[in-house]
Parts: C-alpha cells; structure tokens; sequence
C-alpha cells in the first residue's frame, strides 16, 4: 500500500474513531469535529516520527504532547474545559489491545509473554501520561507570562 493511503486510512481512522468516542461520552457536540481533528493531529505525528524510525514510547510522548498543546488552545478559543480535548488528543494511542492481549496471555498461563505485553502497555500509558502533562505545563506556562505581560 502507498504511504499516503496509509497516512490516509491513519489519520481517517483515528478522527472516526475519536468522534464516535465523542460521542459516546457525551462530549458537546460543538467539541466533537474539533476532538477528531486534535487526535488525527497526534496520531499523524505520532504515526510519522515512528516512520521516521523514532522509538515508540518517544513518538507516543511527542504526539501526546502536541496533541496536548493543541487541544488546550482549542479549548481557550471555544471556551471548553480543557479535558475534553486532553482526552480526546489520546484515545488513538490508547493501548487497549495491548492491555487486552496482556490479560489473554495470562489467562493462558504465558505469564512471561503476558508480563511483557503489559509492560510495553504501561510504558505507552506512562508516556501518554507524561506528554499529556509536558503539554499542560508548558501551556500554563506560556499563558501565565502572557496574562503577567498583559496586567
């Protein structure tokens, strides 16, 4: 498959996919195009640094990160708590089957196999956690300054 029909079916994936999570926690339909638009912005950078070759855990930080910074703006400017995007910046990058395969491999009796799916899982939810934060920091941060400047 060309690399842009895999960028394509990525980034198409991944706005469906947070608009129909959207929408199944009852974000406010205003926030639902802008959520699908933030997370295909992560997943893509996501997708991308990992092409370029980057480590997983460091692409997932990066993208978790951006997405982050994006979607507190976002929030600002349609004056919405800043969660709603937080949340919506990651669910591409969720390692649902990895936790899922984790406790197959358990229920199995693999329990090396099962301990190393769930520490690559972990590792992604640490990272997630960990751009998600730099995100909000760096945020809080710059506008602090920009209301200091103002006053």
């Amino acid at each position: 498959m060309p690399l842009y029909e895999q960028i394509l079916r990525a980034v198409f994936g991944a706005f469906i996919g947070t608009v129909g999570f959207a929408m199944l926690v009852h974000m406010p339909k205003r926030a639902w195009f802008m959520s699908g638009l933030i997370a295909s912005l992560s997943y893509l950078i996501y997708w991308f640094m990992t092409y370029l070759g980057l480590a997983d855990p460091m692409s997932i930080f990066i993208g978790s990160l951006l997405g982050s910074l994006a979607g507190l703006l976002c929030a600002r400017k349609i004056k919405i708590i800043g969660t709603v995007f937080l949340m919506s910046a990651v669910v591409p990058v969720v390692p649902g089957l990895g936790l899922y395969r984790m406790m197959a491999a358990l229920g199995q009796r693999q329990l090396a196999a099962g301990a190393m799916t769930g520490l690559q899982a972990m590792i992604t939810i640490a990272m997630i956690a960990l751009g998600l934060g730099a995100g909000a920091f760096i945020d809080r941060v710059l506008w602090s300054r920009k209301a200091h400047h103002e006053t």
